[in-house]
């Protein structure tokens, strides 16, 4: 009865952090937790646009040009093949980046083409959630999401739940990170950045 008590505070807790979390006090950062969050910066430029994976749906728009203007699809080896200019490497990077990759690729043909890379959808933004969790398995985002906000989405956590010991593993160049997080740290405020923004192909293990 304790124990359930104990989890229904902690869930209406987690859900008032969700909602004011513009409003948090600013620690400084654990010294794993502010790694993690700076490599952030691998999926979001310092324009904050969105960075292109695999699957995603874009539409490319050539002033003047019926033949060149079409939407494509990322394929799984991170490239779109567009007429003329043949295959182009559209994975890692924004759309402003591709954008300029298409233009000078067409200045061979064209002076000074106009172009334009729209995002239609958005489908390599992935996470997986595990464990002690309503609805684990894959989320699939639309838009930036936070730790809690993922915790969220898969239903909150099950009565048997150690919101204490959660883990983050997160692909990196060099291997995988792993690092512990503590539920009641974050909505405490004794780590709000604990708090991660979440990045395709993390796992969040709930023991």
């Amino acid at each position: 009865m304790i124990r359930a008590i104990r989890y229904l505070v902690f869930t209406l807790l987690g859900l008032t952090l969700i909602i004011n979390s513009g409003c948090a006090t600013k620690h400084k950062p654990h010294s794993s937790t502010a790694d993690l969050q700076e490599s952030h910066e691998a999926m979001l430029s310092s324009t904050g646009d969105f960075v292109l994976g695999a699957e995603d749906v874009i539409e490319i728009l050539v002033w003047k040009n019926d033949a060149l203007s079409r939407q494509v699809f990322v394929r799984p080896d991170g490239k779109i093949s567009l007429p003329i200019i043949g295959e182009l490497q559209a994975a890692g990077l924004t759309p402003t980046q591709l954008r300029d990759s298409i233009k000078e690729r067409l200045q061979e043909y064209k002076e000074t083409p106009e172009v334009s890379v729209i995002i239609r959808e958005v489908n390599s933004y992935a996470v997986f959630v595990l464990g002690e969790v309503a609805h684990p398995g894959k989320l699939q985002l639309r838009s930036k999401t936070t730790l809690l906000q993922a915790l969220s989405l898969a239903g909150g956590f099950t009565q048997y739940a150690d919101t204490s010991g959660i883990l983050l593993l997160r692909r990196s160049g060099g291997g995988e990170e792993r690092i512990r997080i503590s539920y009641s740290d974050i909505i405490k405020g004794k780590n709000t950045e604990g708090n991660l923004l979440l990045q395709r192909g993390d796992t969040i293990l709930v023991p």
